[in-house]
């Protein structure tokens, strides 16, 4: 795995190492502790250093994060890649996988998909890191780091877009502002409603993109990342996804809910956008939505 590279800046002349990589370079302090006990985990200029030393402008830091390592039985399951370099890898999550291993779906999760990915590919192990996550029905976009410091980095320099067919006509765009908590006496369930157990602020923006006169295409763009947050604030507009009975969406025409995170765009090394098309599935189901 290439390192991460750092030229220090001339504002940061003279100054510890440790400060430089802990406030410019934004290294956990876990990340850190880990790193200084990597034999040449933090190199300046090519030579293994403490992190007490000091910098000068122009000086090279560069940080070997270890790899790490996943425990999870391989299955040769879809692991479809979409984009990888030296620190991140994209993939296309499929319908009906949860991305970790939970009852019921023991081998079939994403991170089952991943060990048989790397053991097919004679790639070298690395952790699995998720940096957000999918509902095992949903589809789509999902960025994973390949070491800890793009993990820690990474996830406040995305911006995703979801795309979902939601029943009945909305038009226009808006903002839902309701906080979501658990649904009392449920464990998986979430609800808007003043008895939400431990609410937690929620905003999700959306757009109207088209109609067929039954159901409405939207595009949402998320504030917070709760659980279920675009299922949940649909529903409670009363406009639940299509096929997410689990939030009183019908099942009669898909047999999941239609919701797919369609575009991820990232603030890295180079601006990077990622995209998938839409769903086969969505395209025979609602032709007047894609046409």
């Amino acid at each position: 795995m290439e390192p991460l590279r750092f030229v220090v800046p001339a504002h940061w002349d003279g100054s510890p190492l440790k400060n430089f990589l802990r406030r410019e370079a934004g290294v956990t302090a876990r990340l850190l502790a880990r790193l200084k006990r990597v034999e040449g985990g933090i190199r300046l200029n090519g030579n293994p250093v403490y992190v007490i030393v000091p910098i000068h402008t122009g000086d090279v830091v560069e940080l070997f994060p270890p790899a790490g390592e996943t425990a999870a039985p391989p299955e040769n399951l879809p692991f479809p890649v979409l984009y990888e370099d030296a620190h991140l890898l994209a993939v296309n999550k499929p319908a009906g996988m949860p991305v970790h291993p939970s009852p019921g779906h023991d081998r079939d999760s994403l991170l089952n998909a991943f060990s048989g990915w790397l053991q097919r590919e004679k790639r070298p192990a690395f952790a699995f890191r998720p940096l957000y996550r999918l509902d095992r029905d949903t589809t789509g976009v999902l960025l994973l780091a390949k070491d800890g410091y793009t993990a820690a980095i990474l996830p406040q320099k995305i911006q995703k877009e979801y795309q979902a067919v939601c029943e009945g006509i909305l038009k226009g765009e808006g903002i839902i502002r309701l906080p979501i908590g658990l649904e009392p006496g449920s464990r998986i369930r979430r609800s808007t409603g003043m008895e939400a157990v431990n609410p937690v602020p929620a905003v999700t923006h959306w757009k109207a993109l088209e109609n067929d006169g039954e159901h409405t295409l939207l595009s949402f763009r998320l504030e917070t990342g709760r659980t279920h947050q675009i299922r949940v604030h649909m529903a409670s507009m009363g406009h639940p996804v299509a096929g997410d009975d689990l939030y009183s969406g019908s099942r009669e025409k898909l047999h999941r809910q239609a919701l797919c995170c369609r575009s991820v765009d990232l603030s890295w090394e180079d601006a990077v956008r990622i995209c998938v098309p839409v769903p086969d599935e969505w395209c025979k189901t609602f032709p007047n939505l894609f046409r």
